[in-house]
């Protein structure tokens, strides 16, 4: 590997993490000696990549740096556009949009060598079932989430009956077919999950979440750990 491309790699692993990452994990990643990484991080602060830490602690890597698209490789490329085709197909409306948007703005910026690499990346999404269309606009959810505002809905069970939630929306998962919304419910005072298309009615409170989302969405995936070590048990 070129010492160009093996410092370019060591930057992509460090954007990869929020916490520190040691240098002997990147050292088996990147398949370097141990040696060889403290030199190529001793090279690239020396340049003013502003990574911080030490050996033996692990290192980050500074708010504020990035590369410039112009440095993806065609399997950066083709995973970027296979991601993008799935939304396209089964993103809510806005994400659909904004997925094409995505595609329009890398391709302008990237080399005429790297254009086919995306528009012509010869992977597919399966067009397969027809999406449950939704009875709001996710796109609000989304950014209900974002401010950490609680939703107020009015929700349809599977017997037809309505109830009236006041919902804490902390991840929204995107199947196939449907869309299901993550959130911590009041009424039940447990995480629940709500079905898109089951939502007639919806309005984003002003009112905030008591407990951060990161945080409830770390319960949450403990929860279902726990669920399903017990199925399994």
């Amino acid at each position: 590997m070129r010492r160009a491309d093996r410092l370019l790699r060591v930057i992509q692993v460090l954007r990869r993490h929020r916490r520190p990452v040691t240098g002997r994990r990147m050292a088996e990643e990147l398949e370097v000696s141990l040696r060889t990484l403290y030199r190529d991080i001793a090279d690239l602060i020396t340049d003013g990549v502003p990574i911080r830490g030490e050996a033996g602690v692990g290192y980050v890597l500074g708010e504020g740096y990035d590369l410039p698209p112009l440095m993806f490789k065609a399997d950066e490329l083709e995973a970027i556009m296979l991601g993008l085709s799935w939304v396209q197909r089964r993103g809510d409306k806005a994400l659909q949009r904004a997925a094409h948007d995505v595609v329009g703005k890398i391709g302008v910026v990237l080399p005429a060598s790297m254009r086919a690499s995306l528009f012509d990346a010869p992977l597919l999404t399966p067009p397969g079932f027809a999406v449950v269309e939704d009875s709001v606009d996710v796109s609000l959810l989304r950014s209900a989430m974002r401010a950490q505002n609680k939703v107020l809905i009015s929700y349809q069970n599977e017997q037809g009956g309505q109830t009236a939630r006041v919902m804490w929306p902390i991840a929204i998962s995107y199947f196939d077919v449907q869309r299901l919304i993550v959130a911590w419910c009041e009424l039940r005072q447990g995480f629940r999950h709500f079905r898109t298309d089951r939502i007639s009615e919806m309005r984003v409170l002003e009112e905030k979440y008591r407990e951060p989302r990161l945080k409830l969405l770390a319960r949450w995936k403990k929860d279902r750990e726990a669920e399903d070590y017990r199925s399994h048990s």
